[in-house]
């Protein structure tokens, strides 16, 4: 299993070939983005959430907001290092965290807070019509979960794999 410093390092390393390739793949400025989602994918969305690690200290005092995860979701588990579902999750939980900080400052008699009924649908129309650099940042995600297992020494745990053959 690899330690933190390594992880880092190979994220860092491997952050620009793998803006290159989605840049061939989807185009230059959805593969920039994507190198961009690996790297912070790899830094600070780490599957080692679920642990004090570096990911976790990078988050400095927001730090907090990752104790339901850390306490919810054993390490090394199919929800924190699974493929797919466990960056799934922690997109999901920051999402929901946004969102509610959003409808937090809706509530408040600010001027510059957008109307969370008029900017989160604007967000999403965005979203949808740039489905190359979305695709982009989702696989740049994906990739470091996957860099991230293989540092690990087996992206298929043992326990995973007993637990498929029940």
């Amino acid at each position: 299993m690899a330690s933190g410093r390594d992880h880092d390092r190979a994220t860092s390393l491997w952050a620009l070939p793998m803006a290159g390739l989605l840049a061939m793949l989807l185009g230059g400025w959805a593969g920039a983005l994507g190198g961009l989602a690996f790297l912070m994918g790899g830094l600070w969305l780490s599957p080692d959430l679920d642990t004090h690690s570096r990911a976790l200290n990078r988050w400095g005092p927001l730090r907090w907001i990752w104790w339901p995860y850390r306490r919810l979701l054993p390490h090394r588990s199919l929800f924190s290092h699974g493929p797919v579902i466990g960056m799934a999750l922690r997109l999901g939980w920051l999402l929901i965290l946004l969102l509610l900080v959003w409808q937090a400052l809706a509530w408040l008699p600010l001027h510059w807070v957008p109307n969370i009924q008029e900017g989160l649908p604007r967000l999403l129309q965005q979203l949808v019509g740039q489905p190359n650099a979305l695709l982009a940042v989702l696989l740049g995600l994906e990739a470091s979960v996957w860099l991230h297992l293989i540092l690990d020494g087996d992206p298929l745990p043992a326990e995973w794999r007993a637990r498929r053959r029940r």
